[in-house]
Parts: C-alpha cells; structure tokens; sequence
C-alpha cells in the first residue's frame, strides 16, 4: 500500500537535522508534558518517534483517500446554496478522516487538544497532503491561523477557539477586497464598537477568501473611523456560529477547484478583537502571513514532487523507437532537473522552517518567564534568518512547483494535453502558488533589502564553511566561483546609485541569491546522504552555475539609460 511518507525518504531524512535537537528541547520545555499527557515524549529520540509515527499516519491519509479522491474533487467542487458554501462531497470524506486521523490544531500546546508539532513537522505534513491533494491542502492548512489566535489572543479566547480547532474546526483568514489585493492599507471593511452589546459589528465586503465559509475567520477590519492607512486597521475573530456574513459568490477557478474561493458579505456581524486595535496589519497580519508563505511553500513541493513521479512513471512506461522515452536524453535532462529543483527547494524548505521554529519557541517562553541574554541573542538570529529566508523559500518553491507541473506535460507530450491524465490537473493547480500570499514578485520586494545590506551574503559565507565530502569538492569551487559574482553583481547595482535599477534587476538578483542558497543546502545533503542527493547536488549547482552567469552577464552590461526600452508608453497602449 502506497504511503507518502516512507515512499519518499528524502522527508525523513530532514528530521535528522542537527538543528532538531534544539527545536524539540524549545518546544517540549524539558519534556514537562510527560507527567499530565500520555502521549507526551520523554526524550528527544521518543519525540522524534512521535513525529515519525504522526507522518506515516498522515502519508497513509494522503495516499489512500485524499489522493484517490482528487478527481471527483476537481470535477465537483464546492457550491453555493442559500447564501452558504457546500464542499465537494469527497472533500467532506477528506476532512473527516483528517479528523479522525487526530490531524488538526497539531501545532497546539497539548492542553488545548493539539500535538505540540514544531513547524518543519506540520511542513511535512503539509507536503504531504498537497502532494495528494493541492486543493484539499488550502482547507486544511489554514488551521495554522490558529497560531496568531494563541499569539495574539486573550487567555479565554485561547480557551474557547483553540479546542474546537483541534477537534476538527475550519479556519479562514479574511484579508483582501476588491480594491485591496495586494496593498492591504486600502482594506475598508468597517469595524465599528457596539457598547450596547459589548461587541464589534462589521460590515463591508471580502473577496477571494479561501475556506471563505470557515467556522473561525480572522478578518482584518477598518477600526478607526477616519483613516486610509495600515494604522487605523485591526485584526478581529468572527465565528461563523454568530451569523451575519453570507457567501455572495465562489469563484471559478483555473485550478486547486476543491478549495473554496469567497466573496463574503459582512453585514452588522458580531465579531470580537484579537490582540489591540490598530496592530491588525503592523503586527498580526505580518504574522499571519509569514505563516501563510511558509504554507504555500509547502504546498509547492508536494505539487512538485507529485509532478515529478507522474513524470517518471510515464517516461518508464512510454516506448518510442523501440525504448522507453526515459532513455532519451532530453528526457533524463528534463526529469533530472525536475529532481534537483525538487530536492534543492525542500531543503530550503525545512531550513526555513526550523529557523522560524526555534525563534517562535523563544517568543512563547517568553510569555512565561524573562529569557536569558543567550537566549535573547538566540531568538533575535533565528528571528532575522526567518525573515530573510521565508521570501525565498516561498517564492522559488512556487516557481518550481509551476515548472516541474509544465515540465510533467511536456514529458507526456500530447497525452499531457489530455483531461483523463492527472499532469494537466497539477499544472492547472500549480499556477497559483507563485500569485496568492504574495506574489513572486512581492516575495522579491521582501528580499531586495537582504540582498544590498549584505544579510544573504554574511550567511553564505557562514554557509560555505562547511565542510563537504571529497567528491563534492568541485562543486563547492563552483559554489565559491558563483559566490565572486554574485558580490561583483550586487556592488555594480550599487553602484549605478538609482533606486529604479535597483527595482528592475532586483528579481535578477533575488534568483542568484536563491540559486546559491540552495546549492550550499544541497551540498551539505549531499555530503551527509550520498545515496539521496549526490545527482541532484551535481545536477542542481550546474544548472545554478548556468543561470546565474546568464544573470550577472545581464547586470554588468546594464545601465540606468537602458530602462527606457523596458518601459510601456502611454501611446504604445493606445497604438
């Protein structure tokens, strides 16, 4: 029987990391659980079981009900009857046994009903059912906005919320509007205080909403009467059990159709605020999304790798000339190149995630007791590593999720065209990836400032010092060699001094950055397991080296003049 999780020992393989140790102590507190929960380890190794035993359950979920249910699922998709979304029916099977596999609020401290898993685990975990299922993957990931309600919420709203969550309540996190997609300061859906009742009232509209009809929504709302400006904007809790928001439309969708997209009509809703006013997009939605990206990132390596294997098995099966087509090699070129990506943006995938783990483990011990000087110096690393590694990890792992789904079709040839196969399903899911929770291009923006201050550039220094096996070695002098020109790229963006080549070659830049980031991470996989990443290590850092002389090329011989022929004029448009 097929399983997610011990199909692929490249998963397994990132819970070994050295970081883990660290993590699990954080997280656990000295293992003080053990006395009060049965089910709480008592080491390191049995918490590590723990996490192995929880990911075998779920790749067993993932490969033998969500998986096979994926194509009624894309074919049906949710409905709207009487102002309310209904799910597709398979999605309603999914979710149930999610439920009954206990596969929710599994970030949550173990007196509210959840697991306490770190973040690299539930990544995993995520991986997984996106692999199965991208569509389903949105329903069920966006239990994490439970993480900002413990945050940022009050003790009894943690008391209330966070069980139902664990026993198997759906979330939503109700951000955009029609005229507020990607710049949130324009959000006016209005929040106004009702004394009389002692409780927030909103009104206004909310479009694409994933999981718009949730139970449990976090709705970032115009509070402050008067202002246009992220400052005047909080973040409320809105249980779908109070009514007052109805669901005005689902869209149709290119793809992931078993994820509900909503334009939701808030209309005198009761809802309550999470955390203080005016911090709703300064504090909590930054947040919320930080998570969000890390969610998406996620989800594009389960897509990628479920492209990848849809790709293999065709090439193994497809004759053409008296062999299989995987024997070709333009063929092999193009798999193993799918393979590398895969394998390189995993890792960066779970280098993210346990940076963003063990700083989120401080800020929760420091609700209960002051951290120590080490310990402070601790969080604000791992704090300013998140930061700057989350933008990279969502942004190339959705990129790659979109390539490896392309790639898979062009493998099948004309049958890639074809609805009966799964490929095209995959390629039509993946699209989104690199647009919702910030767009690539936002993910860029968020990087640029890493870039020139030098932040990628300290930690790849750090990076490179490690050491590597023998037969590795002239892959890292082909690392260090791209490492030079990256540093020439960057001083002559400086140096042309204008923010709007700085703007212009910023994605140029970011790409080089991601390709040496995750040549130095699949290099340290590679030394420490030969057999699972030596060809994607080698395949991976040349096809780096490839893209990245194209990029430094580009930026040397650019100047500042040179944007005129990049610019649309107004009467280009009209001609």
């Amino acid at each position: 029987m097929s399983n997610y999780y011990t199909d692929h020992p490249e998963i397994a393989f990132h819970l070994e990391h050295p970081l883990m140790k660290r993590i699990v102590e954080l997280k656990e507190r000295n293992y003080e659980d053990q006395e009060h929960f049965e089910d709480a380890p008592v080491n390191y190794e049995d918490a590590i079981e723990n996490y192995k035993r929880i990911l075998e359950i779920t790749g067993d979920v993932a490969a033998n009900i969500i998986e096979p249910n994926s194509e009624a699922v894309d074919l049906e998709g949710p409905h709207l009857e009487n102002g309310r979304m209904k799910y597709a029916s398979k999605t309603i099977e999914n979710i149930k046994a999610t439920r009954q596999a206990g596969l929710w609020g599994l970030s949550m401290p173990r007196r509210y009903g959840g697991l306490n898993l770190p973040n690299v685990t539930f990544s995993m975990l995520s991986e997984m059912i996106a692999a199965a299922d991208g569509g389903f993957q949105n329903i069920w990931s966006l239990q994490s906005c439970i993480d900002t309600l413990y945050e940022f919420g009050t003790d009894e709203q943690r008391e209330r919320f966070i069980p139902r969550v664990c026993e198997g309540a759906t979330m939503s996190m109700d951000l955009t509007e029609p005229d507020a997609g990607s710049d949130l300061q324009r959000v006016m859906l209005k929040a106004t205080f009702d004394e009389k009742n002692d409780c927030w009232r909103l009104n206004g509209v909310k479009r694409f909403i994933t999981n718009g009809d949730s139970d449990i929504h976090l709705v970032l709302a115009r509070s402050e009467e008067g202002t246009k400006d992220g400052r005047g904007l909080s973040m409320f809790i809105y249980d779908k059990r109070d009514g007052g928001v109805d669901v005005r439309h689902i869209e149709n969708k290119l793809g992931i159709h078993g994820s509900p997209t909503c334009e939701l009509v808030y209309k005198n809703a009761k809802a309550e605020l999470c955390g203080s006013t005016r911090l709703g997009l300064i504090k909590y939605v930054m947040a919320l999304m930080n998570g969000a990206r890390l969610g998406i990132a996620a989800q594009s390596v389960g897509v990628a790798q479920e492209a990848y294997n849809e790709a293999v098995a065709y090439a193994k099966e497809r004759q053409q000339f008296g062999q299989p087509i995987i024997e070709f090699p333009a063929v092999y070129d193009m798999l193993s190149r799918m393979k590398a990506k895969l394998d390189a943006g995993r890792s960066l995938l779970y280098q993210t995630a346990r940076y963003v783990d063990i700083y989120k483990a401080l800020e929760d011990i420091q609700r209960d007791r002051k951290l120590t000087p080490e310990e402070r110096a601790e969080m604000k690393k791992y704090t300013r590593l998140a930061d700057a590694f989350t933008p990279l990890a969502k942004g190339m792992n959705s990129e790659y999720a979109n390539q490896n789904a392309y790639d898979a079709i062009s493998v099948h040839g004309g049958s890639g065209f074809i609805m009966e196969y799964k490929c095209q399903r995959l390629y039509r899911d993946a699209r989104i990836f690199s647009i919702y929770e910030g767009t690539t291009q936002m993910q860029v923006v968020a990087a640029i400032r890493y870039i020139m201050n030098g932040t990628y550039l300290n930690i790849m220094r750090e990076m490179i010092e490690q050491p590597v096996s023998e037969a590795l070695t002239p892959l890292r002098q082909k690392v260090e060699a791209m490492l030079s020109q990256y540093e020439e790229s960057i001083a002559f963006v400086k140096d042309a001094n204008c923010q709007e080549t700085q703007d212009f070659l910023a994605h140029r830049l970011y790409n080089m950055t991601a390709n040496l980031v995750m040549s130095l991470l699949i290099l340290d996989d590679a030394t420490k397991a030969e057999n699972l990443f030596a060809k994607s290590a080698h395949v991976f850092v040349h096809h780096a080296e490839e893209e990245n002389a194209g990029h430094s090329l580009f930026i040397k011989n650019f100047t500042p003049s040179a944007l005129s022929y990049y610019r649309t004029s107004e009467k280009e448009v009209t001609e």
